[in-house]
Order: structure tokens, then C-alpha cells, then sequence
């Protein structure tokens, strides 16, 4: 292969990872989609007179594919299932610098896109977080430009039947207040920020100890946040990082991640705690931390 050709594949590669991971929400997936997409381009390149059409086709293909082995396995998952976490400051991740864009790599969306079809899901993705046109999406999926509307359209159909909160980039200090009220075991403080109708999600996978249903409610929530993370619980360190387009924050302890815990805001309370702590999600991150070198507002 060129160096043109290796060159021009660099040059795509956040953003082919950025497609594959909102169609999937799983980073080592998107990256085993990213490096199929590269074994195919390495026998192509030459033929190939739009790089990014062609790579965008052969990923967004390759994790229609996945989607319906994947849906299978999560059918029988232990616990909630919620998707990988990112570090959204690492470029190799691809764009989340508008709010867009922050918005299609949120916890809360990718977990909703679990609702969709794969092809509903492939529309939605390459339309809203990539701004493809439906001649251009028609064209990766195979179908008519009014098929790709219908698709489009019952997938926005099937979103707006799913409440849910857009991630925002100003919830940092509010969730400082949280997580510093749930360690000191200031139960009022605690559900002084909680929304009337909290949600819970923790992620273990069967691996670790994680609720194995959703928890609902300001009274229930506030004794299971003070269950896991009060002074009789928490024996780690933590740190601020933006995770999907948000402030979240990292628990380590010995200096492994052992927790990513998100919240989303609506007006000034919290509507719902995101808590991942299946080993298995938190290794890509953990690789991202270790490349990133020292986060800031680590604390005990």
C-alpha cells in the first residue's frame, strides 16, 4: 500500500471510530469495526476515488452487521446495560466538539439508539451526529432516498417516545455537591439535588456488585448512593473528566479505574446517575486515562 493511501486512512480514522462507536456504543467494537474497515481498504485504496464515502459505507455496513449479534447478547446481559465510556477530549475519538455532537455521544442517547433497528439506528447516526444528506445515506444503506427518510423519520419517532435528558457541559459542579454530599453522608444534601423521579442505572455486567435493576425514586436512590459511595463504603480517589460529552467523574482505587459515575441534569436537580463499573467497559477509558497522563481534580 502508498503512504497516500496509508496517509489518507489516517486522516479518517477518528471519524470512522466516531461512527462506529455511536452505532455501536461499544469502543472495542468500533475499533475491531475500524481495523476490518482498514483490512479491506488496504486491498482497495487503489480502485477507491472517495476515500471518506467508501470507508464511511464499509464501517457503517460492518456495524450493521454487528448490531444484530450484539442486540442478541444484550438481551441476556445481567443488570442494566449502558454503553461504553469515552474520554471526549481524546481526538482519536472523533468529533464531539459542538453541542450536536456532544449530544450523539451521550450516555443517555446511546442508550436510547438501543430502541432502534439497525438500519433506523445507521440513519439517525449518519444523519444527526454527521449531517450526511438522505442521497449520501441512501446510498451507504442501499435504499431510496425515501427510504432512507422513512427511516429516519421513524427512528426521531420512536426518540421522542423516550424521555430523556441531552447531555449538558455545565453540570460539573453540581455533581461535585453530589458526589461530596454521597461520601460525607449528608443524606439531606443529597436529596436536596435529586429530581422527585431520580433513575439509578449501574452497570456491573454480572462481574461486580451493581444493582441488577434500575433505581427509582428520591428516597430509594438516596439510600443506594449512600450505600456505595458514603464513608463506610468509599476507600478510593477520584477524578473530574469529560466522559461522552459531559463532567463525570472517575473512581480509582489503587490507582485502577474501578468507576465512572454520570449524572444528567434538568434545571438544577438531578434526574439520573449513571454508574458503570463492569470491568470489561472500563478498560478502553482506563487505556485513554493511562495515555492522557494525569487527570485533574483528583481527590481522595
Amino acid at each position: 500500500m502508498t503512504t497516500e493511501a496509508t496517509d489518507s486512512f489516517s486522516a479518517q480514522r477518528p471519524r470512522l471510530f466516531g461512527l462506529a462507536y455511536r452505532m455501536l456504543g461499544s469502543a472495542h467494537d468500533a475499533e475491531d469495526v475500524v481495523q476490518d474497515a482498514w483490512l479491506r481498504w488496504a486491498g482497495h485504496a487503489g480502485t477507491v476515488d472517495n476515500p471518506a464515502a467508501w470507508l464511511t459505507t464499509v464501517v457503517t455496513r460492518l456495524c450493521l452487521t454487528r448490531l444484530d449479534s450484539a442486540r442478541a447478547r444484550r438481551e441476556t446481559y445481567v443488570g442494566p446495560w449502558l454503553p461504553e465510556p469515552i474520554l471526549t477530549t481524546d481526538p482519536a475519538t472523533g468529533p464531539a466538539a459542538t453541542v450536536e455532537e456532544r449530544e450523539s455521544v451521550s450516555l443517555a442517547l446511546l442508550t436510547t439508539l438501543e430502541r432502534l433497528t439497525p438500519p433506523e439506528r445507521a440513519v439517525y447516526v449518519l444523519r444527526e451526529a454527521f449531517g450526511h444528506s438522505h442521497a449520501e445515506v441512501a446510498a451507504v444503506l442501499d435504499v431510496t432516498e425515501a427510504g432512507s427518510r422513512q427511516l429516519h423519520t421513524r427512528a426521531r419517532r420512536h426518540l421522542a417516545a423516550e424521555p430523556r435528558t441531552p447531555a449538558r457541559a455545565d453540570v460539573g459542579p453540581l455533581l461535585r455537591r453530589f458526589v461530596a454530599a454521597a461520601r460525607d453522608g449528608d443524606l439531606a444534601g443529597l436529596e436536596s439535588l435529586l429530581a422527585a423521579d431520580v433513575t439509578v442505572w449501574s452497570d456491573g455486567g454480572g462481574k461486580v456488585s451493581a444493582a441488577r435493576r434500575p433505581v427509582h425514586g428520591r428516597d430509594a436512590v438516596v439510600r443506594f448512593l449512600a450505600g456505595i459511595l458514603g464513608p463506610a463504603r468509599w476507600r478510593g480517589s477520584g477524578a473530574a473528566a469529560e466522559v461522552n460529552g459531559a463532567p463525570a467523574l472517575l473512581g480509582f482505587v489503587d490507582g485502577e479505574l474501578v468507576g465512572v459515575l454520570a449524572v444528567d441534569v434538568e434545571g438544577d436537580r438531578i434526574r439520573g446517575v449513571r454508574f458503570l463499573r463492569n470491568p470489561d467497559k472500563l478498560a478502553y477509558l482506563a487505556g485513554q486515562v493511562s495515555r492522557s497522563g494525569e487527570l485533574s481534580g483528583r481527590s481522595s
